[in-house]
């Protein structure tokens, strides 16, 4: 199968507190998505350049404000954005992001900084097609985090998950498709196949072929928010 039969130029962003199964979904996604014959931009935020290696270097010892935290969040992103996820869907690959503009609203609006100036903030970064948001209990994230044998960073508390869960399900924006990430990560899987099937079929015109490859079954309609 070629990369044409795949409607491309689709912007699609994992979401959801720590420990809900985020860059796992985003790797088979993208598995899942090149073996259909699309072309996949698969990448992250904050992501391995000046900035973004700063911020993870801040987070064992949380040094930083919540506003110099945004400071850089905003440089790494608008680096991202020009030089890779907008050249991306320009020439009509599928962009898949693992954290995305909404996990900086949901942490620093955690932090007490304004949800809807967060939100004016980032403006700029192009909205997703598709927004996959993982929910499931701060302390089954937490729980997942420890089994894989790491230590919760100083963001990683219940207290402050609960506060990130509830601002992401109150954000309100275009294609947000919430999934109960607390099932098997073949449940979550399925769910989100399903999305992003019915996001290719609208793009598509309907064309069902590529998409039953992709799927295993026609396009149907995902759970809503």
């Amino acid at each position: 199968m070629t990369k044409e039969h795949i409607p491309g130029g689709l912007l699609i962003a994992i979401e959801g507190i720590d420990g809900a199964g985020k860059s796992t979904l985003a790797r088979g996604l993208a598995d899942a998505l090149e073996q259909a014959g699309a072309e996949v931009v698969l990448s992250k935020e904050p992501t391995n350049g000046p900035w973004g290696t700063q911020l993870r270097a801040s987070a064992a010892t949380g040094r930083l404000s919540p506003q110099e935290e945004v400071e850089l969040l905003l440089r790494d992103r608008r680096q991202h954005v020009e030089e890779l996820v907008v050249p991306a869907l320009a020439r009509g690959a599928v962009v898949i992001l693992d954290r995305y503009f909404p996990s900086m609203v949901a942490y620093q609006g955690a932090a007490g900084l304004p949800v809807d100036e967060l939100l004016q903030l980032n403006a700029f970064a192009p909205r997703p097609h598709l927004l996959l948001l993982l929910d499931l209990p701060p302390a089954t994230g937490l729980a997942r985090i420890r089994a894989r044998g790491d230590v919760p960073n100083h963001f990683e508390t219940a207290q402050n998950l609960e506060r990130c869960r509830a601002i992401f399900q109150q954000l309100d924006l275009p294609g947000k498709q919430v999934i109960d990430a607390s099932r098997s990560e073949a449940e979550v899987m399925g769910d989100a196949r399903a999305a992003i099937a019915t996001a290719l079929a609208r793009r598509a015109d309907g064309q069902g072929g590529p998409l039953r490859r992709f799927h295993g079954q026609d396009a149907a309609p995902a759970a809503g928010r």
